[in-house]
């Protein structure tokens, strides 16, 4: 297993920002139909930047290690470059190549992420088309 499975793998059963953030403001919830992935997020924002990041849920090893991952990459980044980022950008976070198939899994938690940041500013939420 190469080096960035074994990251997946580790991220997957020993996920980091676990939990829920006790007074966030911004929470929001995303799902997957296709494969019944569910992410709850939590997020605290300051001087339009995530000051922290938490998710609990259900999913696949990819959805949910993806989640993690990005849920530490996120932390002290401004909101707006959050927003402009898309699925290419999470691959290459992520150091593996998500098969068509698994790209929503991958991708569940940008989009929760995203819309998180949107309904915080009352704004028109994202779907998967508007990312992968």
């Amino acid at each position: 297993m190469d080096i960035y499975a074994q990251n997946i793998m580790d991220h997957y059963k020993n996920p980091r920002n676990w939990g829920r953030l006790k007074g966030a403001l911004t929470k929001h919830s995303e799902s997957n139909r296709s494969c019944g992935d569910i992410l709850y997020i939590d997020v605290e924002i300051q001087d339009d930047a995530v000051k922290n990041f938490t998710f609990t849920g259900e999913g696949c090893s990819i959805s949910l290690a993806a989640a993690s991952i990005l849920g530490e990459y996120v932390i002290g980044k401004k909101t707006d470059d959050i927003l402009k980022m898309n699925f290419k950008e999470v691959q290459k976070i992520l150091g593996i190549e998500i098969s068509q198939r698994r790209e929503k899994c991958a991708a569940l938690c940008l989009l929760s992420i995203q819309n998180t940041l949107l309904k915080s500013g009352k704004k028109k939420l994202k779907d998967f088309s508007d990312i992968l």
